[in-house]
């Protein structure tokens, strides 16, 4: 029996159309992160005794694990937390307590996103970049590479990533081709700010 499964989107796949088309949501829904699920279960029949029960414990744990379970575990999450992070309803900043965070961390909205934006665009190769919640409940913009996410215990210092943008190239390249910094800049139309600024909450 599998352990997990591939959630539904919260929009159709034409939803976030002009930012994102809808054959590359379609492509990356069911096709890269179906195979990420389908290689997890996969990987995880051969540590059954090794889960501890839920997806974020085994990231936390996941330097006992095999480097195929790091792999798909981390695709699972990173794109199961991507997809509810956007909307075709999509606000230009945040608000409440988040837009607060953000201004004690960075100074301003303006200068997080710079942050955020050159974070991503000089990420070399395939990876993620991350707003995340550190033990003072301040924030920071950080790169993993591959699938990894900071909640694995490499990356110590993140209380809880709220915010990720996926920078493998098969998020943009049938729309943007190798331009990805047209991608990142379509990404700010699309943030569903009250989903992030909830997140953001529950670490408080």
């Amino acid at each position: 029996m599998d352990i997990f499964t591939l959630p539904k989107l919260p929009y159709s796949y034409d939803a976030l159309v002009p930012y994102i088309d809808a054959m590359t949501m379609k492509l990356h829904h069911t096709k890269h992160h179906q195979g990420y699920v389908n290689k997890l279960n996969l990987a995880l029949e051969k540590e059954t005794e090794l889960y501890p029960g839920s997806l974020e414990k085994l990231l936390a744990e996941i330097s006992n694990h095999s480097q195929a379970v790091r792999n798909n575990a981390g695709g699972h999450y990173n794109h199961t937390l991507f997809w509810a992070s956007l909307t075709p309803n999509g606000t230009k900043q945040p608000k409440g307590s988040l837009a607060n965070a953000i201004q004690r961390s960075f100074g301003d909205f303006a200068n997080f996103q710079k942050k955020f934006t050159n974070e991503a665009l000089h990420l070399f190769g395939s990876g993620w970049t991350w707003l995340c919640v550190d033990y003072q409940r301040g924030l920071y913009v950080h790169n993993t590479p591959n699938q990894d996410n900071p909640l694995m215990i490499d990356y110590k210092g993140c209380v809880r990533p709220i915010l990720g943008l996926d920078v493998w190239e098969h998020a943009y390249y049938l729309q943007y081709q190798n331009r990805r910094v047209d991608y990142i800049a379509a990404f700010w139309d699309i943030i569903n700010w009250e989903i992030i600024e909830r997140r953001y909450i529950e670490t408080l």
